[in-house]
């Protein structure tokens, strides 16, 4: 008879709610480990039916034999304390793997379970112990800087108002803050105007747009789970989404871990956004749903850690879904040898960037939450230029990461360029990838009217472009607000305080679109 309760852990002068779901009373059981801050729902539930809701939704965890401990993260639900994102998650994470060693019922094998930030806060304990015996980490990955920036520009429709919304849920529900507030100028005033104080990780963060800045190995910039995984030599699911918001992280995640973890692990790629349905997505896909094509892959993926079943998915390989081909393919995701390279047309175009009047596009695809969506017509602004590839003469199935140049002029000191490629569709334009970067990137002492070349890379695809369709190439220089528009000034983004209006003028014969394909 399943047995469930809650204790009150202490860590760190808080006390964190903790459920705990039992098989039977008697036993002892590989532990499986929950802790989630999206809790709020269940603060004011009486404990007696928030342990029966526990229990009820890992029923399949418990009837195979599991034991489940779910705990509501510092400061959000049951748990006292002040949520500040990120930053406490190591020293309790840590604490409630202590916490569960020193229980009866554990048998001495641990396994770390969660999706977006209910996985940060298991990567954040690495290295793991040696009863960390496997784990299921769904749709994001270990690098901070991924939530936060894209090439230096600050993703203000991702990181921004989730932080905002998560910082001390519990002791101040109440902001002054609305999406529009990332156009304060300047943005390093954002959080003492929103909060009424200085948030020291929050304005961090803002002063450090660089990659390669050694802030990121920091605490501040989620140093703690800085390659997690990459030597973690355990069984880890990892699952993403084409259009997840951290597609190109994961891959990123899978392809720099060590040869003798990648062979324990496996990924599984869907066609859809981060809650892996097709809810809200324009295209359901025949059997897209990972628990349509896997059934009850999380259970089997433990138990054949376990030695119990086979695995759910190929190890050592990724699982991904062929959009509008409709069709899981497994291989080792190395891009196609053929490419198609385009000119994104003939002469010059020139448009005019306002940056109090930004530019906005439907899905945050890859990068940002939304998904993807079917684009606003061509040319749908003065300060979008829409151009579309020719007609391609065969089915071609595009796989990897499409790549572009641009060749730009501007009369700003540094401004920005932004790319947004969409496969065209007798519904509508299906939105694909995005990709954004400024001049500094690649000119710091950029003179106005020179011409430069910028590179733009995109997440991983897999998609089939069929006969006689075109792929769409929109060009702007914002995308508000996934992205924080920038200011045509040049220096430190967020020190910026007033804006320019620019002439931005791309060259187009000098501009392409390349593609990694094979044909069908």
């Amino acid at each position: 008879m399943p047995k469930v309760y809650f204790e009150y852990m202490e860590a760190d002068g808080a006390s964190l709610y903790t459920v705990i779901c039992l098989p039977n009373e008697t036993d002892r059981f590989p532990v499986i480990l929950y802790r989630s801050p999206y809790v709020d729902a269940e603060r004011d539930m009486p404990d007696r039916e928030l342990c029966d809701a526990v229990l009820t939704r890992n029923a399949s965890w418990v009837d195979a034999g599991y034991a489940v401990v779910w705990q509501h993260c510092r400061g959000r639900g049951k748990s006292s304390g002040d949520c500040i994102p990120y930053i406490y998650e190591r020293e309790d994470g840590l604490c409630l793997q202590e916490f569960v060693r020193t229980k009866p019922f554990y048998s001495g094998e641990l396994f770390l379970c969660g999706g977006s930030y209910t996985s940060s806060v298991h990567y954040v304990t690495a290295p793991f112990a040696p009863d960390v015996k496997g784990a299921i980490l769904e749709v994001q990955d270990c690098e901070r800087y991924n939530c936060n920036y894209r090439n230096g520009f600050y993703k203000s429709g991702l990181h921004g108002e989730w932080y905002m919304k998560m910082y001390k849920r519990n002791s101040m529900p109440q902001k002054s803050f609305t999406r529009d507030s990332y156009l304060t100028l300047p943005l390093s005033d954002l959080s003492k105007i929103a909060t009424g104080e200085k948030i020291a990780d929050f304005d961090a963060i803002l002063h450090h747009p660089r990659r390669d800045d050694p802030f990121w190995t920091t605490r501040y910039g989620g140093g703690e789970a800085h390659d997690a995984v990459k030597h973690a030599n355990i069984p880890i699911l990892f699952t993403t989404g084409f259009y997840d918001i951290y597609t190109g992280g994961i891959f990123d995640l899978w392809n720099g871990l060590d040869d003798e973890t990648r062979k324990k692990c496996a990924l599984l790629v869907h066609p859809y956004d981060h809650g892996g349905t097709p809810d809200k997505q324009p295209v359901a896909f025949e059997n897209g749903k990972l628990s349509e094509a896997f059934p009850d892959f999380k259970r089997r993926w433990l138990d054949a850690v376990r030695g119990k079943c086979d695995f759910p998915a190929e190890r050592g390989l990724v699982t991904y879904y062929g959009l509008f081909e409709n069709a899981w393919h497994t291989d080792d995701f190395a891009p196609p040898e053929e490419t198609l390279t385009f000119p994104l047309g003939m002469g010059d175009v020139t448009y005019t960037y306002n940056p109090y009047a930004p530019a906005s596009f439907r899905g945050g695809l890859s990068a940002n939450f939304g998904g993807t969506a079917y684009q606003d017509p061509p040319n749908s602004r003065y300060d979008i230029r829409s151009c579309y590839t020719p007609a391609f003469e065969a089915d071609t199935f595009i796989k990897g990461k499409m790549s572009a140049s641009l060749t730009v002029r501007s009369t700003a000191e540094d401004t920005c360029f932004y790319l947004r490629i969409s496969l065209e569709t007798p519904e509508g334009d299906y939105g694909l990838r995005d990709d954004i970067t400024q001049i500094s990137n690649v000119a710091p002492n950029y003179v106005p009217g020179d011409t430069v070349t910028l590179d733009f890379s995109f997440d991983e695809h897999a998609f089939l472009v069929k006969k006689g369709q075109r792929l769409r190439i929109d060009i702007s220089s914002s995308a508000y607000p996934h992205y924080v528009r920038h200011t045509n000034r040049r220096g430190l983004f967020c020190e910026q305080t007033s804006a320019a209006s620019a002439d931005n003028t791309v060259l187009l014969d000098r501009s392409t679109l390349t593609l990694r394909v094979s044909r069908t």
